[in-house]
């Protein structure tokens, strides 16, 4: 064998190993669940979400995930989930994973959310609009061959307005989130995944009525999740099918165990483009 059909084998080869890397950490990156808002004082209630994740470069290290959702929820009085209207959500994040075991990511993101009266028959009593902007960095940790943990911090910039644009009785917030979440390798098959996560929730926000002033931090939430995560054979698409418990400080659902979550996320995935 010359040296040029040498070289070749072995270039050929190279392609196949870095394939085989890009392949793998591309799949390890496509199963980010699209996690459920709060959706408020409630029983129980329905998320889905329909995402667009796109690889950036090459090297699979920079993607972007842009998503549709919408989630509704039971009345104080039911534990039917989509008994009510509870949230539209538009939202475009940005990821690099910039060094091994790290990632950052960026993102913008619009809502739109009813309110409503706290006293039966329960009905609308006005819209609220909300804008944010939110920066995360995540810590990823091997545990042998199927276990990962993944620590992640991400602060949020809330600004609130009423349906015509008007204040709202709480001007903005500024929102830390604190979450774990261990994931278990399932099967290769299709990539299977289950993962746990805890996120606890702490905000300040300033508010326009009564008065406006500063109201102190402290924690608001805890959100609790089980998802089952999965690639659908012979397709470009990743599913998500997941149950969030979300126990809200000083509400009526916690007192009851919180407000119970069914999440379906469907996304679709697409290789880098040059």
């Amino acid at each position: 064998m010359n040296k040029e059909s040498t070289f070749a084998m072995m270039y050929m080869k190279g392609k196949v190993i870095i394939g085989i890397f890009l392949l793998g950490l591309i799949n390890n990156l496509l199963h980010a669940q699209i996690s459920p808002p709060g959706l408020g004082d409630a029983n129980t209630a329905f998320w889905s979400a329909f995402g667009v994740k796109r690889q950036l470069d090459s090297l699979g290290k920079k993607q972007s995930l842009s998503y549709i959702a919408l989630g509704r929820k039971s009345s104080p009085d039911n534990y039917n989930p989509v008994s009510k209207q509870a949230i539209v959500v538009l939202n475009h994040e940005i990821y690099h994973s910039f060094a091994p075991n790290q990632q950052y990511s960026y993102a913008v993101s619009y809502r739109r959310q009813p309110k409503y009266e706290s006293s039966a028959p329960y009905e609308k009593e006005a819209t609220e609009q909300e804008f944010r902007i939110y920066g995360r960095y995540a810590y990823i940790f091997s545990l042998g061959k199927r276990w990962k943990l993944k620590n992640t911090v991400r602060q949020e910039f809330r600004k609130f307005f009423d349906a015509d644009f008007r204040k709202t009785e709480e001007n903005f917030q500024l929102r830390t989130r604190v979450k774990s979440q261990l994931t278990y390798n399932l099967s290769k098959k299709n990539n299977q995944k289950l993962a746990l996560s805890a996120e606890g929730l702490f905000s300040a926000g300033y508010l326009n009525e009564p008065e406006q002033k500063w109201t102190p931090f402290g924690y608001r939430e805890m959100r609790i999740g089980a998802y089952y995560m999965f690639s659908i054979p012979h397709s470009p698409f990743s599913a998500d099918i997941g149950y969030v418990n979300d126990l809200i400080r000083g509400s009526r659902s916690v007192k009851k165990g919180g407000v119970h979550y069914l999440a379906l996320d469907l996304i679709w995935n697409l290789p880098f483009r040059k």
